[in-house]
């Protein structure tokens, strides 16, 4: 068991790094009933800002944390704007108008930060490393653990617990009924859009510190993400932690032991996921 011990932490502390990256789409697709395929280029956009901010100071770092997450709030907004215009019309509209808003951001993330990839300057606590069951391991990598432990219980609090949880189950379920009520859904849908934007920047500024940000990052994190939200279930906190968690384990397992189909290991288990999942019947909910 010592022996696994470290590769476990390793992949509980990847999985719950995919997990944050996948709680924005979860949330504007599940919640907001938008397919954001901008996503990875939001969780982009704040890790880029989280590298530039932080100095190697706890001030400039909670000012990276602060500002990643502000652009990503910023760049939610901007897409609840335009995708408000697409209400009725499906998915394959937003997918489209939002793929066309990830090209230009990538492009223009490019642009302004270069090609190479970037990691922000952590305070020196977290740049060193713990002892763990006898084993030296990254506290950055625990910090970023536990950070990741609170967003998802902070996470499914907020949509069980609250009232502007309920509301914005209610507003998934039935939007007639919450306009009967004097609530607007389309502002119930941009702030679910502002938050996810939100979600996605501070995401990046979570995320970049241990993997880097770079031309890459947009493309893979939205791969990533579909595949979490796919096998989790639309806007299920606890189903997209667990699906997280099950890729972060078959990614590091797969690297350890076999590291030349490490790369297919994923798509082959989200493939044996969506071929051995029981359909719900109608008029059951998941």
């Amino acid at each position: 068991m010592d022996t696994y011990l470290i590769p476990a932490v390793d992949a509980i502390t990847y999985g719950l790094l995919l997990a944050i990256a996948a709680a924005g789409l979860t949330l504007a697709l599940g919640a907001g009933g938008v397919l954001n395929l901008a996503h990875g280029t939001l969780l982009a956009a704040g890790g880029y800002v989280a590298a530039a901010t932080s100095a190697g100071t706890w001030t400039s770092l909670a000012l990276a944390v602060v500002a990643a997450t502000a652009v990503g709030g910023v760049g939610g907004a901007i897409l609840a704007a335009g995708t408000a215009a697409l209400a009725g019309r499906g998915h394959l509209h937003q997918a489209l108008l939002t793929f066309g808003v990830a090209l230009i951001g990538a492009d223009l993330l490019t642009t302004i930060f270069g090609p190479d990839t970037r990691r922000p300057q952590v305070p020196a606590p977290l740049d060193a490393t713990l002892t763990l069951a006898g084993h030296r391991y990254p506290a950055d990598r625990l910090a970023v653990l536990a950070v990741a432990v609170m967003v998802a219980v902070v996470g499914y609090a907020v949509l069980h617990r609250t009232r502007a949880g309920r509301l914005v189950r209610a507003t998934v379920d039935d939007r007639a009924m919450v306009a009967g009520i004097g609530v607007n859904p389309r502002t119930v849908d941009a702030t679910v859009l502002i938050a996810s934007g939100a979600l996605a920047g501070l995401a990046g500024a979570l995320v970049t510190p241990i993997l880097g940000v770079g031309p890459g990052t947009a493309d893979t994190t939205l791969l990533l993400s579909l595949v979490i939200v796919v096998c989790g279930g639309l806007g299920s906190v606890p189903g997209a932690v667990a699906a997280a968690i099950g890729a972060g384990l078959v990614q590091t397992i797969g690297v350890i032991t076999a590291p030349a189909w490490a790369p297919y290991l994923l798509v082959a288990a989200m493939a044996l996921s969506l071929l051995t999942r029981r359909t719900p019947q109608p008029g059951t909910r998941r």
